[in-house]
Parts: C-alpha cells; structure tokens; sequence
C-alpha cells in the first residue's frame, strides 16, 4: 500500500506564514523527507521528518509526517498514532494531516479509525480532494439513496449514479476509480 503524500501549495504558503520561509533549513529538510517519502525510501523520509520536528517542535506537518513515517518505516504504531493525532489537534482545519492519520490507521490495520478519521475531517473541509481521494481508496460509500431497498435494486442503483453525476457537477467528489 502507498502512502499519498499530496501537501499542497496551500498547506506550503500556510507553513511559510505561520512557521517560516522555504528558505529555512527546517523547510528544506521536510522538503527532502517529502522527496524520499515519493521515492519510497522510507528510512531516509523518516530521518528528514525526526531532523525537521528536532528543528521545529510546533509545527503539524512535521509532526504528522514524522508520526506516519515512525509508524510505517520502524513499526512504533502507538507513538506514531500519538503524535499524528497531535498534529491534527494543533490545526483541526487542515486535510494533509487527517490523511496522514488515515494513512497510519490503513497501514495497522484499522479501518475502521481510517473511516472516523476521514469523516471528522470531511466536516472541516468537504471539498478538499485529497480527503475525498482517501474517502474512496477506504472504501467508503455514500448510503443508498432508500435505504429500506437493498444497495442493487435497480432504483438505488440508477438514483444513486444520478445522485454521483449531479454531486460531480458541483465539484463535491472525485471520479470514482474503475472496478
């Protein structure tokens, strides 16, 4: 399973505002976690993120990427859990770190957390993406639309494909992956 690690330009320009410019030294290390986190190179991500948290204790996105790689790269699930959930405390608002926590849910096995996780977070930001992308890759589904109808009954299957187009068309949620 891989880790999607799709920060944003929003979620830079928010660390360059609230936590420094990119010029930093802190930025650059996280920047090079980033890049070996993309390469998979887990050990090498993990020893960027733990020199960026060293350099910078209050800032979440080091936090939460270092939780997930502690988690993922040397198996410390709890301390990983701990921190990522940390993270997401200092900055309720942002979708990178809800994911991140999700990403280390899936990866212990536990779903279902990967599931509360990406609901809490879809209140904050409902459009975001990256949200709606893991939302998809859990596997969770929208409810059918009558519910006293099993999930294929043809009326539930033909609302519901109605219901996806007019909910794209508003930019809610991605195209679903093919079958």
């Amino acid at each position: 399973m891989s880790m999607h690690n799709e920060i944003d330009d929003a979620d830079i320009a928010t660390m360059r505002f609230q936590y420094g410019s990119a010029d930093t030294e802190e930025m650059k290390v996280f920047k090079q976690g980033l890049q070996s986190l993309r390469n998979n190179a887990l050990q090498m991500a993990l020893h960027s993120f733990r020199r960026a948290v060293e350099m910078q204790k209050n800032n979440p996105y080091f936090l939460s990427y270092y939780g997930l790689l502690l988690a993922r790269a040397e198996r410390k699930w709890e301390e990983g859990e701990r921190i990522c959930i940390e993270a997401v405390k200092m900055k309720r608002h942002q979708p990178q770190l809800y994911v991140n926590l999700a990403e280390l849910y899936l990866a212990a096995g536990k779903r279902a957390d990967a599931v509360d996780v990406l609901q809490e977070a879809i209140q904050y930001e409902p459009s975001d993406s990256r949200l709606n992308r893991m939302m998809i890759r859990v596997g969770i589904r929208r409810p059918p639309v009558f519910s006293f109808l099993e999930r294929g009954h043809p009326l539930n299957r033909s609302l519901g494909m109605f219901r996806h187009r007019v909910l794209k068309m508003f930019n809610r949620y991605p195209t679903p992956r093919a079958a």
